[in-house]
């Protein structure tokens, strides 16, 4: 990048962004130097190595809560993802924030997550007990910094110090007592605005529970209102896509209103700043109860529904079984992934590469290695 292309994506973000916003041109870099790019700044370049990873590709494939046995009208990973970033990106401009770190942080956030949801992160953390456990959040980590090779002179996607750090801050959320960037803590504030809402949907779509068993619910009852007095005759599949539609709509309205009155009041100069303060990007205490009271109606009736908790109880067999499967006969890794285990581990890699399969992928080794077995 040219000097003069340098001070236009540093001018375009002067005029664009707050104060407390991050700044590319204050970045602290990647941890292998790299020329600047003609006309993209580094965030953005983030945002693209993540969209063209291999790991990124493979969240159309795993499942988010429901599996593909139940039809495919629900969410998968990589649906979650995008809605997560659309969100995210809607409140990061009116808080004018860094959009294009916002993207990167969002498409990165779920990188790591394995086949069969929490129930196969669950699975994997007892299989791996002696050698660390298992992390969706970590293992995302892993994924960019050492997984995932796009450059013959280093290993990982090099992404800058703030988007590795917005990782990090997910696997530990207490790190050291240090704050995420705004743009860190919005993108979580957009994961959770965004399962509260699909999650309702895609529950009800699927008969796991009823509108009428969910209207007691603050936040339920609340959009319930606002529909029925704004639409007339509407019938039940209708009736559920202005329900959701309300729900999140509602969400984020109150979190924008909420976070520009807190940040007109700190008058941050600054993301330095911003992060030192007692400040934290969320919603207003009354909707975080609202919310709460949303999800453990959904914990107990839909994440932990019979139908779902057989599934879950299959996949864990299963994924339990595969681990033991190649501790056993490690010579079933693809030959790009031997050198890693003797690195690693055998136990290890059996981890991770059970971690980086899509809910299909392994079906078909499980199925596969079992009947070899046989």
């Amino acid at each position: 990048m040219t000097a003069q292309q340098e001070s236009r994506v540093h001018e375009r973000e002067k005029k664009l962004l707050a104060p407390y916003a991050m700044f590319s041109a204050n970045s602290k870099g990647r941890v292998h130097p790299e020329q600047e790019h003609a006309y993209r700044g580094p965030f953005q370049r983030d945002r693209d190595r993540i969209l063209h990873s291999s790991a990124y590709r493979r969240l159309s494939g795993k499942m988010q809560v429901f599996t593909g046995e139940m039809g495919d009208y629900h969410r998968t990973r990589l649906t979650h993802t995008q809605e997560v970033a659309t969100i995210a990106r809607t409140i990061g401009r009116a808080l004018s924030l860094n959009e294009d770190l916002i993207e990167a942080l969002a498409l990165l956030h779920d990188i790591g997550h394995p086949p069969y949801g929490h129930c196969g992160e669950d699975a994997l953390n007892e299989c791996g007990a002696d050698v660390g456990g298992f992390s969706h959040n970590q293992f995302g980590l892993t994924i960019v910094q050492e997984i995932e090779i796009r450059f013959h002179e280093f290993p990982g996607l090099n992404l800058t110090h703030e988007a590795l750090m917005g990782q990090l801050c997910r696997v530990d959320k207490e790190l050291k007592g240090q704050t995420p960037l705004l743009e860190v803590q919005l993108v979580d504030a957009a994961d959770s605005t965004t399962y509260d809402a699909h999650d309702t949907d895609d529950a009800i779509k699927l008969g796991l529970v009823s509108i009428e068993e969910m209207k007691h619910l603050t936040l339920i009852k609340d959009s319930l209102s606002f529909v029925r007095e704004n639409f007339t005759n509407l019938n039940d599949d209708l009736l559920r896509k202005a329900l959701v539609h309300r729900l999140l709509n509602f969400q984020v309205t109150c979190l924008l209103s909420h976070c520009a009155a807190e940040l007109k009041q700190y008058q941050f100069q600054s993301a330095e700043e911003a992060m030192a303060s007692d400040f934290r990007l969320g919603h207003a205490t009354e909707i975080e109860q609202q919310k709460e009271e949303l999800e453990k109606f959904l914990y107990h009736r839909v994440y932990r529904h019979p139908k779902l908790v057989e599934i879950r109880n299959q996949a864990q067999a299963r994924v339990q079984q595969m681990f033991a499967t190649y501790c056993r006969r490690p010579e079933l890794f693809p030959e790009k992934y031997q050198a890693r285990a003797r690195q690693i581990g055998t136990p290890r890699m059996a981890v991770e590469y059970i971690a980086g399969m899509t809910d299909k992928f392994f079906e078909e080794t499980f199925h596969r290695t079992h009947t070899a077995d046989g």
